[in-house]
């Protein structure tokens, strides 16, 4: 009688700690498919609510809404189409977002033409300076002793920072004076010098030229 009880118990035991294994894996399983259900519950309100506003913005823009498959529900059932509005509260809401969006573009074309002003007043600020060669020709007038491009170079670029003025160019410039009869070069062993012309010489310039043009016909 008493190995009997003995048996019964240990066996109602298992079956105790079974039905709670069960127990307990059926809840974790009901929590794990209830967050899932929340989470895809949260996307289709996203959506539906993404469908909304392009819907309205189809209609403000005027074009024919194309046809859509309705969204089916989480119980499998196909969702009920949006109910069409009154047409008199339509055409009153297309009209005030038409409004808007023609307030909003004026707005947006007020801010980029404000924003445009100060880049042409930069041009014309930096096309009104004085060209490379017209700083150059002025320095050698403004100087009495001879001076190498790289004097000549480090006085503007001190005169002129934002400009970023390099000897290689300003080398070139002077030798394009030179050509013109604008500057002078002169060699003192393996430096070059520059010097403006006298202003008699200037004045001979032309002549010269002239003459030469006469000897060349």
């Amino acid at each position: 009688m008493s190995e009997t009880t003995t048996v019964g118990t240990e066996l109602a035991s298992q079956y105790a700690a079974q039905v709670t294994s069960d127990l307990e894996r059926n809840a974790k399983e009901q929590e794990r498919i209830s967050a899932e259900i929340t989470a895809l519950q949260e996307q289709l309100t996203a959506l539906q609510h993404d469908h909304s506003v392009l819907i309205q913005v189809q209609q403000v823009l005027g074009f024919a809404p194309a046809p859509v498959q309705p969204a089916a529900s989480p119980d499998g059932a196909a969702a009920p189409a949006p109910r069409k509005k009154a047409s008199a509260e339509s055409g009153v809401r297309k009209r005030t977002r038409v409004k808007k969006a023609a307030d909003t573009q004026g707005v947006t074309t007020s801010k980029k033409s404000a924003a445009k002003k100060p880049t042409d007043k930069a041009a014309a600020a930096k096309a009104a300076q004085p060209t490379l060669v017209e700083l150059v020709r002025g320095h050698l007038t403004e100087q009495s002793e001879p001076r190498s491009a790289a004097e000549v170079a480090t006085a503007l670029d001190k005169a002129h920072p934002e400009r970023g003025i390099k000897t290689t160019v300003v080398r070139t410039t002077l030798e394009g004076l030179v050509a013109k009869n604008q500057a002078k070069r002169t060699k003192q062993g393996a430096s070059v010098f520059y010097t403006a012309p006298n202003p008699a010489e200037q004045r001979s310039t032309p002549v010269k030229d002239a003459a030469h043009s006469g000897q060349a016909e």
